[in-house]
């Protein structure tokens, strides 16, 4: 899943304008609500310790290519994802058990025969997904 997407000059300059306008609303809302809470560094470093598990959680390996996965085929089975991901069993049913008790993709089981388990992403993890692009384009341009 490392295919990068191509991007004409125009496409990446609109979305460069609409990212930088994304992260100026976030940055001018957390100042207001800081400003407004008076937050002390004790209560701040609280806020940022229940970031911890999440972030953990979305930045172990696997996880976010299961969530992208996900947002570009809206329904994955068990095999196709061993398939495209290139992922033993084993990690693979450990990711997906832990981002459904997570809330971020739901399991779905349809009576066979044969049985088939597909997996599709809840809003909760649509909305991370989105939410990840913006930091990963940054991350990855120059």
């Amino acid at each position: 899943m490392s295919t990068q997407i191509a991007l004409s000059a125009e496409l990446r300059q609109l979305i460069e304008t609409r990212l930088e306008q994304t992260l100026k609303g976030i940055e001018d809302t957390i100042a207001k609500i800081v400003e407004k809470q008076e937050l002390d560094p004790q209560a701040l470093q609280e806020e940022l310790k229940s970031l911890e598990e999440t972030f953990n959680l979305l930045f172990q390996k696997w996880t976010l290519e299961i969530l992208y996965s996900l947002f570009l085929k809206n329904a994955i089975g068990f095999g196709e994802f061993k398939r495209v991901l290139g992922v033993n069993s084993r990690t693979l049913s450990d990711k997906l058990k832990l981002l459904t008790n997570h809330s971020y993709i739901e399991r779905n089981v349809t009576d066979g025969p044969p049985l088939r388990v597909e997996y599709t992403l809840t809003q909760k993890g649509k909305n991370t997904v989105l939410l990840a692009l913006p930091l990963l384009y940054y991350s990855t341009s120059s």
